[in-house]
């Protein structure tokens, strides 16, 4: 008999037919004349009630039926009548795949809090919780491709390694094959890196905008979505070592074009995830957020509001809230300052443009004020910036000059510089942390708690 799987076990038209189910046991209870097993198989969040009749069964048979334990059950699907569930199935024959001794297996009892279970990473997608934000994390990536697919965009894959530093901060993971215990040097005392596998220094990547330029001056529109690294020794609730971006660049796409983007994008996201995972998106509100559902309409449902960088700090001064980071213009905006604006003056999310060209990185376009760039953020409540973006400096010399104002060294980037000196072209891009869009989906506050196997300092298990 072919498997049926929990989330499509509650279709009305199963009822009264034999069925094979196979998961992994939540709870036992019962008396000595029947048992109730609550079973999930991971594709829903609820679980579904299999009732063995003891007079069929014993005792010796569902010893080993114990929390964590995996079984496979065949049965009659039947209306339940008892509360909480629609249906149960009642079993005919079992077959226990693994045990799990109660005595040792970790998630035995309810209520862990959120930081026991990252001690627990390997097995914590068993728990409602993570199996609920793991399910909304796979719908959003769904939604992320389809999105793009629907409006004509082409999905690059740029590369991991890299010899270039996107955004010029230098916290980047260093790749290397050379042994580290006898490095091999140059004259000067200089490690040699003529000796390493690629010839030159390179590492993971910290985005994959640059090579996404190459790709929107071809094909006129693409996206990234991939993983990407910094080697911040941030150990915060916001940061990870290890995350996924997505990243569109598109040819002939001005800043109010991106802004018109970034916002369709993202409110296509949210509203996915409202229609296609209600049952997990409930639970989380339930346990976590009782806002959550109200926020993500609301997001859904609402223009977001567009002001300037300059607008917005006035704003921030005029407020007589005492901040803990002081705020002027030129200083770049803390999340608290991000969500003021959002959460408490306009009570909406906010698109904040044209900010000051010294806090932004070097390929954004320039403003005819001299001061200010194209740059764009979407700030959104309870995160703060959740996209950042801008229409890049399509000018050669403007884009030199600002580079050696800069000091970057930009031998390696030939290939970047090429593209506005062959058929440049007025082109935006803007890039969205994967796991900060499934955090104000799924109302976690925690980063660490919306990705599988978190990377963070001091921490890589797996």
């Amino acid at each position: 008999m072919k498997r049926t799987k929990i989330v499509d076990i509650f279709a009305p038209a199963l009822i009264g037919c034999e069925v094979s189910v196979k998961g992994w046991v939540r709870t036992r209870r019962g008396n000595k004349y029947v048992q109730f097993v609550a079973l999930n198989d991971g594709s829903t969040i609820k679980n579904l009630q299999v009732v063995f009749d003891m007079n069929r069964f014993t005792d010796d048979q569902l010893k080993s039926v114990t929390t964590g334990s995996s079984i496979h059950v065949t049965g009659r699907l039947v209306e339940s009548q008892g509360k909480g569930q629609t249906c149960e199935v009642q079993a005919d024959t079992l077959e226990i795949y693994g045990s799990a001794d109660p005595n040792e297996y970790p998630l035995q009892k309810k209520g862990h809090t959120l930081e026991f279970l990252r001690e627990k990473a390997h097995l914590r997608p068993r728990t409602n919780t993570f199996g609920a934000v793991l399910r909304v994390r796979s719908a959003l990536a769904f939604a992320i491709h389809k999105f793009f697919n629907e409006k004509g965009f082409f999905y690059l894959h740029t590369p991991l390694i890299t010899a270039s530093d996107c955004e010029g901060a230098g916290a980047m993971f260093q790749v290397t094959t050379l042994p580290l215990n006898d490095l091999p040097h140059t004259d000067d005392g200089q490690v040699d890196y003529s000796k390493d596998f690629f010839g030159k220094p390179t590492a993971l990547t910290v985005s994959g905008q640059l090579e996404g330029e190459l790709g929107a001056t071809a094909l006129g529109a693409i996206y990234t979505f991939g993983p990407t690294f910094r080697a911040e020794n941030s150990n915060t609730p916001r940061h990870l070592s290890e995350f996924w971006m997505i990243e569109p660049e598109m040819a002939f796409y001005e800043i109010s074009d991106n802004m018109d983007l970034a916002e369709e994008f993202i409110k296509y996201c949210v509203k996915y995830a409202l229609e296609n995972c209600k049952d997990d998106i409930e639970f989380l509100a339930g346990h976590f957020d009782k806002e959550l559902i109200e926020r993500l309409k609301f997001v859904v449902d609402h223009d977001f509001v567009r002001l300037t960088y300059t607008e917005g700090v006035k704003i921030l001064e005029e407020s007589g809230r005492k901040f803990e980071f002081p705020v002027h213009w030129g200083t770049d905006l803390q999340s608290e300052h991000e969500r003021y604006l959002v959460e408490e003056h306009f009570k909406r999310p906010v698109i904040l443009t044209d900010y000051p060209k010294e806090i932004k990185a070097f390929y954004m376009k320039q403003n005819d004020d001299g001061k200010t760039v194209r740059a764009m953020d979407v700030l959104f409540p309870k995160i703060g910036e959740i996209i950042g973006g801008s229409e890049r400096e399509a000018d050669y010399n403007k884009l030199m000059t600002r580079i050696n104002e800069l000091d970057i060294p930009m031998k390696d980037m030939w290939w970047y510089l090429d593209t506005r000196r062959f058929g440049t072209v007025p082109h935006s891009g803007f890039g969205l942390g994967f796991e900060r869009l499934v955090l104000f989906v799924t109302g976690m506050t925690n980063i660490r708690d919306v990705i599988p196997f978190p990377r963070t300092p001091n921490n890589a298990e797996f």
